[in-house]
């Protein structure tokens, strides 16, 4: 296929995934109470071969040949990392200080029983044939799987409570604070097998030597040296296009560097927007490419990772009950460890569980480091379509399991918070007291 028969189709592809992602995305919200996100992650499976390939192969196969795959994975891997950037400018590093002791304690359950439950599936996963690669070792496989078990929906976890009005309650920053350290130990861990599995584990050691340098000096002297943005912005009251061109080339040298020593772009972007200049700056730089990032980009990944999900493969009572344990042994190590943890913490039960809901979804974050060990050859089809399944149900789960355990309370403090910002009067005193208890 030529270069101009390349763009014909790309372009043919970008409508047909924008409009099924908006589409499905819009009857998730109206229809299911789920975030759009939630929607799109389930278009791009609708766009795969599970069932738009399954029904129109001829016609599926004709918007998204082979040949096609290369340009739609650059911009797949493009949108994530922006999407993840823009996450890290709304991440709040001094909550994330003031909840370190507590988020620690729940990361560290949120990883250990994961990682446990690991120990003990993938004897039994190695003995089905096709879920991994014969290179990979059981230690590997092992410690995939804790990662993959371990993951928790970031961006999705950040919606959540900012749409509940939760941002700066104790839930809010415990779960945020918690999923930020959770979800960096097993990216260490991901980076650890990918690593190993092509190179060995001297190459394993140059990654997390390079993970450790980057992020030390990204929090260390990034913030002092990108200070100058900040002011320009301040003083100009927005953001110019010089100065947006300058944290794109930022953001793309910190996505390469971090894909250059084994770890995903998506980290690099993470960290970046974590210490980019906070005020006018911030604000300007989402609104100008959150846009984008959302409606063009992302939608991209969704469907690049629904093409590699094939369903129909999970066609046999063995890997059917594979398919049901994951899912089951994902949910106990991660909502019930979360959950117990903040309990041992000193947070209500509703709180308690309200966390454990949160940090059970897997989302956007769970294909990525899917997509990774696929493409790096240690997982194959059937394993990833078994954690594609788990990623979506456990992300289908936390909107109304969290409302279940949580709803109540959060709904009240979502209205005090609107009434405090001076959406509107504010309350009278009485009516304070009502909503806080």
């Amino acid at each position: 296929m030529s270069v101009a028969e390349l763009s014909v189709i790309f372009f043919a592809q970008l409508a047909v995934i924008i409009a099924a992602c908006r589409t499905v995305g819009w009857l998730a919200r109206r229809y299911l109470g789920q975030p759009q996100v939630v929607g799109e992650m389930i278009a791009g499976i609708i766009l795969g071969p599970s069932l738009f390939g399954l029904f129109l192969p001829e016609f599926q196969a004709v918007i998204f040949p082979e040949e096609s795959r290369g340009l739609l994975y650059s911009g797949a891997q493009l949108g994530v990392g922006l999407y993840m950037f823009l996450v890290g400018l709304g991440f709040r590093t001094g909550e994330f200080r003031a909840k370190a002791g507590s988020a620690a304690a729940v990361s560290l359950s949120g990883i250990a029983a994961p990682f446990l439950i690991a120990v003990v599936l993938t004897p039994w996963l190695m003995e089905v044939p096709g879920l991994f690669s014969e290179a990979a070792t059981q230690l590997q496989a092992s410690l995939f799987m804790g990662a993959a078990i371990a993951i928790t929906a970031f961006p999705m976890l950040a919606r959540i409570i900012h749409e509940r009005g939760l941002s700066g309650t104790p839930l809010g920053t415990l779960s945020l604070s918690s999923g930020a350290i959770g979800d960096a130990a097993a990216w260490i861990v991901l980076a650890v097998v990918v690593a190993s599995f092509g190179g060995g584990m001297g190459a394993a050691w140059i990654t997390i030597a390079g993970a450790i340098a980057f992020t030390v000096f990204m929090v260390t002297f990034a913030p002092r040296l990108l200070a100058p943005l900040g002011r320009i912005v301040e003083r100009e009251g927005k953001v110019s296009h010089g100065v947006l061109a300058v944290t794109l080339v930022l953001f793309l040298l910190a996505a390469f560097a971090m894909d250059a020593i084994g770890i995903h772009a998506v980290f690099g972007g993470f960290l970046l927007g974590a210490v980019m200049p906070r005020g006018v700056f911030a604000s300007e730089v989402r609104r100008m490419l959150e846009p984008v990032a959302v409606v063009l980009f992302l939608p991209m990944f969704f469907t690049y990772s629904g093409l590699h999900t094939q369903l129909t493969l999970v066609n046999s009572p063995d890997l059917i009950i594979v398919a049901i344990a994951v899912l089951a042994a994902s949910v106990l190590a991660k909502f019930g460890a979360c959950w117990a943890a903040a309990r041992l913490t000193g947070q209500d039960n509703a709180t308690a569980l309200g966390i454990g809901a949160l940090m059970n979804a897997r989302g956007l974050m769970e294909l990525i480091i899917i997509n990774i060990a696929l493409q790096a050859g240690i997982i194959g089809p059937s394993l990833f379509s078994i954690l594609v399944v788990m990623a979506v149900a456990t992300t289908l789960m936390a909107t109304p399991l969290f409302e279940w355990v949580y709803g109540r309370k959060a709904r009240q403090a979502g209205r005090l918070g609107a009434l405090e910002e001076g959406g509107g009067a504010d309350p009278v005193p009485s009516e304070k007291k009502q909503l806080a208890e």
